[in-house]
């Protein structure tokens, strides 16, 4: 059975910064790809950025371009998502996922690409 375990949330300030991780096991994780959404209160879950079961491709949102940085370590089944200069437009639950399909090249920003998901992690940004 597959589980991801996001940590590393919490309160910042506009213009700080932080680095969640997503913990994965019950299937080999580099085979897949991982991707981070958010979801605020009273909107739709959405897209933050992704990573490819190889690390060569990456895809962002417009509105994290530049300020955040999704990378992996298959070595320790993680994947971690950096968030720097981060705005109050950032408070959201995030959550990790992981891709449906062993050796996809894409890095996916559609939910329905994956098919496992983790229990999220608030993160509060205050002005």
């Amino acid at each position: 059975q597959v589980q991801l375990v996001e940590s590393g949330g919490g309160s910042v300030q506009a213009g700080g910064s932080l680095r969640l991780s997503c913990a994965a096991s019950g299937r080999t994780f580099r085979l897949y790809a991982m991707g981070w959404f958010r979801q605020a209160p009273g909107k739709e879950r959405e897209f933050v950025a992704a990573i490819n079961w190889s690390g060569s491709n990456l895809y962002y949102a417009d509105s994290v371009k530049g300020r955040f940085t999704t990378s992996r370590d298959n070595a320790k089944n993680t994947a971690f998502l950096q968030m720097n200069s981060l705005k109050p437009e950032d408070t959201a639950v995030y959550f990790c996922a992981q891709g449906a399909k062993p050796f996809s090249m894409n890095a996916d920003s559609r939910k329905d690409d994956y098919d496992y998901w983790g229990q999220g992690t608030q993160v509060t940004v205050s002005s």
